[in-house]
């Protein structure tokens, strides 16, 4: 499986001979470049820019916006209603959980809050766990690392926080990081595992944003 991010909560994911999936499409008013995709399946966390521009996305590709099980392309999908719900605040969130034969992966929207255990229950064993951490309308850093805590995945990539020429207040990376007691994370272009390659324990990969495909 390969995981690739261009910014923000965008991701394409390709598992061989599996539909490829992106996540999250941004629009240009988030002042990151927007990229060029294609993918079978684009999945939308929420109605907003930085999440639901669909048409940057290029192909035929079915589009999943609500909570749901969806088997498409050999690939079982789960949208799940993560929705924040505090006083008088309701916002709209979908979480999306990809199974491709023996990987998982779950993406977490703008999820806003530190989830109840029902709904952990409901994520599953989660191998790569795709997990906002700069604050804005997503998680603080130290919620993050407490949901971390609670879902135990085999690696996180964090997304949703500040980067040059994003026009959003976002927190910096780093303050996730050291809420996770981590000096230094491991920087690569692109997320390549197999089944069998999980580490003992969990490990926080950074992803360079890409810009083309």
């Amino acid at each position: 499986m390969d995981i690739t991010w261009y910014g923000q909560s965008c991701f394409r994911i390709v598992e061989r001979n599996k539909i490829s999936v992106v996540t999250d499409p941004f629009a240009e008013s988030l002042g990151l470049p927007v990229p060029r995709l294609k993918a079978d399946v684009v999945t939308i966390s929420h109605d907003e820019p930085g999440h639901n521009n669909v048409g940057a996305v290029k192909s035929e590709s079915r589009v999943l916006t609500g909570p749901g099980e969806y088997e498409i392309g050999g690939a079982f999908i789960t949208g799940i209603a993560a929705n924040f719900i505090a006083a008088d605040t309701y916002r709209r969130n979908i979480a999306f959980r990809f199974d491709y034969d023996n990987l998982s992966v779950l993406h977490l929207g703008d999820l806003a809050h530190v989830p109840d255990q029902a709904t952990v229950e409901e994520f599953g064993e989660v191998h790569v766990l795709l997990l906002p951490v700069g604050g804005g309308n997503g998680l603080r850093a130290s919620q993050a690392a407490e949901v971390v805590a609670l879902i135990e995945p085999y690696y996180v990539i964090p997304m949703h926080y500040a980067l040059p020429g994003l026009q959003l207040n976002l927190d910096p990376v780093d303050r996730f990081l050291k809420a996770m007691g981590i000096s230094a994370a491991q920087e690569i272009d692109q997320l390549r595992i197999a089944g069998a390659e999980m580490p003992e324990q969990t490990q926080v990969i950074l992803l360079k944003p890409q810009t083309q495909t």
